[in-house]
């Protein structure tokens, strides 16, 4: 009996092994596509922020315009050429970026190994609640990389490139320190679009209640706002912007969880 446990354990170690793998090819493949496409990638995605012309720049711009207010949105101007102080900056960089996008974007693939490797183990209705658990998933990272990719990555190079604690100081950026920044930003916003999700699993789990949430939202609303103030332009419209999304992803999450711990107790 106990070798029939231990078989079976080793077997879905096995098994997920194998998911595991899946995973990983399937983001290399991505990550290798990417690699032999750098150029683009660079020039058309990941250096896209430098232009004064970048479709952000110029809806604030014409929004501000519209209202009668100012805003040094209209007049960009940056500082485009990037340097490379190592001979493997830019092969390291051009690696190290692939594999990051190719993460993102076989993140649905691994959700998908993930539950096929749980589904066996969950009964009948839970397997249909799982797919929709992909579906969601994969709609909030895309809402997350829309919103860092078009909102807080351009908010923050903005800032970055315009900070200067005074004229003797020059802003000219390392290119390897300017890409990090542009995928870090996408990879961990892509993250914190799936709070409502990862809420769901701890309440299940009886990690977190909702009255946590609510204790904690004013600390939470604190840390926003900072956060929001520091990679914005200086005006409260920029800051409430970016905030807003990320306060409604909480208020989303504490909606979940009083959801799931009413569902359980009437269970």
């Amino acid at each position: 009996m106990g070798a029939e446990k231990e078989m079976s354990f080793l077997d879905h170690l096995e098994e997920l092994r194998w998911h595991l793998v899946r995973s990983t090819i399937c983001i290399m493949a991505v990550a290798i596509v990417l690699f032999i496409y750098q150029r683009t990638v660079y020039n058309e995605f990941l250096l896209a922020h430098l232009s004064p012309d970048f479709i952000t720049y110029r809806w604030f711009c014409e929004a501000f315009a519209s209202v009668g207010m100012e805003s040094d949105f209209c007049n960009i101007t940056f500082n485009a050429k990037l340097q490379s102080l190592s001979p493997t900056n830019q092969l390291m960089n051009a690696m190290w970026s692939s594999f990051i996008l190719g993460l993102i974007i076989s993140f649905p693939y691994i959700i998908w190994e993930m539950m096929r490797f749980i589904t066996p183990g969950l009964t009948e209705k839970e397997q249909k609640k799982s797919k929709g658990f992909i579906v969601v998933a994969t709609i909030l990272l895309i809402l997350g990389l829309l919103f860092s990719y078009y909102i807080i990555v351009p908010m923050s190079v903005y800032f970055f490139y315009n900070y200067q604690i005074t004229e003797t100081i020059v802003n000219n950026f390392q290119f390897d320190s300017y890409i990090t920044l542009i995928t870090n930003t996408l990879l961990g916003v892509s993250v914190v679009f799936e709070l409502p999700l990862v809420v769901y699993f701890l309440t299940k789990f009886g990690l977190i209640t909702p009255d946590f949430l609510k204790k904690y939202r004013k600390h939470a609303l604190v840390v926003v706002l900072i956060v929001s103030a520091i990679i914005t332009p200086p005006d409260i419209t920029s800051q409430i912007i970016v905030a807003i999304p990320v306060l409604i992803l909480y208020e989303v999450s504490i909606v979940v969880s009083r959801f799931l711990v009413k569902k359980q107790d009437k269970a």
